[in-house]
């Protein structure tokens, strides 16, 4: 390769920190902005604990993704680790429940980010503004990583700085620069109004706060030095925690938690007693914001998702990116992605609302499936000693805890079900997906054999291939190593 490649490729690299703001751009979103509202409502004031409690088990499930990225980094994150440890089956399985999820996913953000537009120009129906949000973020995606990175981080910034503004704004009044004719602030009397099984509830509420950690591991394998993986998620996720607890822990004391109803966020309420008129049109900005930052880190993880299936036999061969044609190589992968965005988006719009809501749970209690198999699949890979196991035991029973406590509020535990029902779809297409590559690897094989036995080069001995095939299963599922070596 001639010098001034390699030093282009390089300087396409990102450094750590790079990836702790991209992290930050990616998770921040209405997941925070809105969800934590919700997250008030059922758990009240001692929410507080739910995200600390959520934080450290999104940097225990980081943390082993990170290990491996820096033990051997491979372009598909999480699905390739899984496909490596399990084989085939889980990496298919992992990379469509997945697939599936962000595509949910997004189809409600989409929905949120025309409502909120709405508030600006209410005669312009939702399906423009859904359109013209999807266009855009297909066009960013389309510009290739390094324009996706740039724009990620210009809106982190602004996240940073919104959240930041609001500290400002709270501590002028905790200090009585600004007042107001109402209540004003004050501590929580009761910090657990709804006892320990609230909290529990409001756990699954905390952990959406956090989702966005499978796009920072897709991204993780363009670091410049991917041994520093872990720092960059170590910084990444103490920025987020302080800026989570910090911010609605101020919210908490602004106003009383019992006012955190409706449909705005706590941001907005919090401060609707003051006098600040700008506030409402500046929240509603950083909403609108946050919201289509993170659509679009969802919309580059599932388009490289694809792209990685395909490569791989996972997916048709025609999604797979082609290096060599350059941006033309992205538009069947995005033309996937956008078709599945659209159906979802229709099926936002035309769905009734708590229905929908159901089903966004599920796809966001998916996510969290993943991050057990994470945790599941780097107990295979990673060689750790008792510390190790213990934080991915940890992390196992803290999720585990989150999906366990859906069962406890009426609006997220029929989301609980639908979220099995995906589950037992997409582990049905797996099934029958085992045979077939099970009957065509058996098939290569005996044409193989038949071809040598005819040649006269070996004698046909069905036992001694038998035991070669098994040797064979076992290097595909340890990565091409044979078990206990």
């Amino acid at each position: 390769m001639p010098a001034s490649d390699s030093n282009q490729q390089s300087d396409n690299k990102l450094k750590w920190w790079q990836l702790s703001l991209l992290g930050v751009a990616c998770t921040v979103g209405t997941g925070f902005f809105l969800a934590s509202r919700i997250a008030i409502e059922v758990g009240g004031p001692a929410i507080l604990l739910d995200y600390l409690l959520a934080a450290l088990g999104a940097y225990l499930v980081f943390d082993k993704l990170a290990r491996m990225t820096a033990e051997t980094p491979l372009e598909g994150s999480f699905r390739s680790y899984a496909k490596k440890a399990f084989g085939r089956w889980a990496g298919f399985s992992s990379g469509w429940m997945y697939w599936s999820s962000e595509l949910l996913i997004m189809g409600s953000q989409l929905t949120a980010l025309s409502l909120f537009s709405q508030f600006w120009f209410p005669q312009v129906p939702m399906w423009c503004f859904a359109a013209g949000y999807d266009a855009l973020g297909l066009l960013i995606i389309f510009g290739g990583t390094k324009g996706f990175e740039r724009m990620e981080n210009a809106f982190a910034v602004m996240k940073l700085a919104a959240v930041v503004m609001f500290l400002v704004i709270a501590t002028l009044v905790l200090s009585g620069v600004l007042t107001t004719d109402k209540h004003g602030p004050a501590m929580p009397g009761n910090w657990f109004p709804v006892g320990a099984m609230g909290v529990w509830s409001a756990l699954i509420f905390a952990f959406y706060s956090f989702g966005g950690l499978e796009v920072v591991g897709l991204m993780a394998v363009r670091l410049k030095k991917p041994e520093e993986a872990p720092k960059a998620g170590t910084v990444m996720l103490l920025m987020l925690t302080f800026l989570y607890v910090a911010s609605l822990a101020f919210v908490l004391v602004l106003e009383p938690w019992k006012s955190f109803t409706g449909e705005k966020s706590p941001f907005v309420i919090a401060l609707a007693d003051y006098r600040l008129p700008f506030v409402p049109h500046l929240f509603n900005g950083i909403l609108i914001v946050a919201g289509f930052s993170t659509m679009t880190a969802s919309m580059f993880a599932v388009t490289s998702m694809v792209a990685t299936l395909a490569k791989e036999g996972d997916a048709p061969p025609t999604f797979a990116t082609k290096a060599d044609r350059g941006r033309k190589g992205r538009l069947p992968a995005l033309g996937l992605t956008a078709g599945g965005m659209t159906a979802s988006v229709v099926f936002a719009l035309l769905m009734p609302k708590s229905v929908y809501e159901y089903i966004t749970t599920a796809a966001g209690l998916m996510l969290l499936y993943n991050w057990l198999f994470i945790l599941v699949t780097s107990g295979r890979l990673l060689k750790t000693g008792a510390w190790g196991k213990a934080k991915q035991y940890a992390g196992i029973g803290l999720i585990s805890l989150a999906v366990a406590g859906t069962w406890l509020h009426g609006v997220s535990r029929p989301g609980f079900w639908i979220s099995l029902g995906f589950v037992a779809v997409i582990g049905g297409v797996t099934l029958i997906m085992q045979r077939q590559w099970n009957k065509h690897r058996a098939g290569k094989s005996a044409r193989g054999r038949k071809r040598l036995s005819e040649q006269g080069m070996v004698r046909f001995e069905p036992e001694v291939y038998a035991e070669a095939d098994q040797r064979q299963a076992g290097r595909d599922r340890y990565g091409g190593k044979e078990p206990g070596r």
